[in-house]
């Protein structure tokens, strides 16, 4: 068995009694002793949540013209956004359209822009971008030069604001600064659904700055948080997860994130096919349900209409711990309408659910 890589954060896990498990292929901090997912996901509704997401790649790509080749490979469209700005985008196959990664690009300039993919397809991004790649382009793997610490919440601005850091800059934008006599890149992203900031120092610079914004929460009731409640937060968005909501299997226009699409760009790759699939109406579609009866559905379970027809399929579900009920993410027939009853098959159990459009809670991440 491979052996699990581990963020340079793990020491400070293990000391605060995490519990620890594979997750793309990282030893990663699943919760923490004393508070749970359910603590962890209200201090991060309520206060704020600091998160060691130091496990997503990193990636650059440089040279004369990064910034156009890397919109011609992206679905989403660099020139809708300038230097300083960053765009959640997708990495999809040529030939099937079907979702390789999500990730976001930053723009530092025409020639420089900088990705954050998910862990377990870091690898398979910078393979295809470097292949493509035309000569003075060059793509570097950079995984283990950065670490990436989340600061979520409604007071993650005093929280940063408590060490010098900036602060109130726009959605989707970032500046790159120095703390401690080091760069730091402070971005206003996240994952959540709440206001928050994503930080990426240096590789070891990250446990200086994680004991720092630990300790600054601590003045709001923030605690850290791990990879439990942070499932829970994003479902409760409807934000894809990538191995559930997205993969080589699903196309951005089934899973609803057409949004991130420059439709009107003249290639990117899997165009030919996702611009037919549009036009044509996918087979199925990315929605949202609620359970009405107790019971949570989880991944991977039929759905089914009144007359006990499988429709669908849910690819993620959980209990949701601000609604307190059962919520799942699910790809259904088209045919299936917001406010239609179904029922989802738990272990050979009939649970009732709501179809419903994500997100299940109110955003206020900006």
């Amino acid at each position: 068995m491979d052996t699990l890589r581990r963020t340079a954060l793990y020491d400070r896990h293990v000391a605060l009694g995490a519990k620890l498990a594979d997750f793309g292929g990282w030893e990663m901090p699943i919760e923490y002793a004393g508070s749970g997912v359910l603590g962890e996901h209200a201090a991060v509704r309520e206060r704020v949540g600091v998160f060691d997401v130091s496990h997503l790649g990193k990636a650059s790509v440089t040279g004369p013209g990064a910034a156009e080749f890397v919109n011609s490979c992206l679905t989403n469209d660099l020139g809708r956004i300038g230097p300083g700005q960053a765009q959640y985008t997708l990495c999809c196959d040529p030939s099937s359209g079907g979702v390789v990664d999500d990730l976001i690009a930053y723009l530092r300039g025409p020639d420089d822009v900088f990705l954050v993919p998910n862990a377990a397809n870091t690898a398979a991004v910078v393979e295809r971008l470097a292949a493509a790649a035309p000569e003075g382009i060059t793509v570097t793997d950079r995984h283990t030069d950065y670490g990436v610490i989340a600061v979520q919440g409604p007071r993650s601005d005093e929280t940063l604001a408590a060490l010098g850091l900036p602060t109130g800059h726009d959605y989707m934008s970032f500046v790159e600064v120095e703390w401690q006599g080091r760069s730091l890149i402070v971005c206003r992203t996240g994952y959540t659904g709440e206001r928050g900031y994503e930080l990426l120092p240096a590789w070891d610079s990250a446990p200086a700055l994680w004991d720092a914004l630990l300790e600054a929460s601590r003045e709001f009731g923030g605690l850290p948080v791990g990879l439990g409640a942070r499932d829970t937060l994003r479902t409760e968005m409807g934000y894809a997860l990538h191995g559930h909501e997205l993969n080589l299997d699903i196309t951005p226009v089934q899973a609803r994130v057409g949004w991130a699409v420059g439709w009107r760009k003249p290639a990117f790759w899997g165009r030919d096919v996702l611009v037919a699939e549009r036009e044509a109406g996918p087979s199925r579609v990315a929605t949202g349900l609620v359970a009405l009866d107790r019971g949570v559905p989880r991944a991977d379970m039929d759905v089914l209409d009144a007359s006990g027809a499988v429709v669908g399929r849910t690819t993620s579900g959980t209990f949701s711990p601000t609604l307190k009920v059962g919520i799942a993410l699910g790809l259904l027939d088209p045919a299936v309408a917001v406010g239609d009853e179904v029922a989802v098959s738990v272990r050979g159990r009939s649970l009732r659910c709501r179809v419903t459009k994500p997100p299940f809670v109110d955003t206020s991440t900006r």
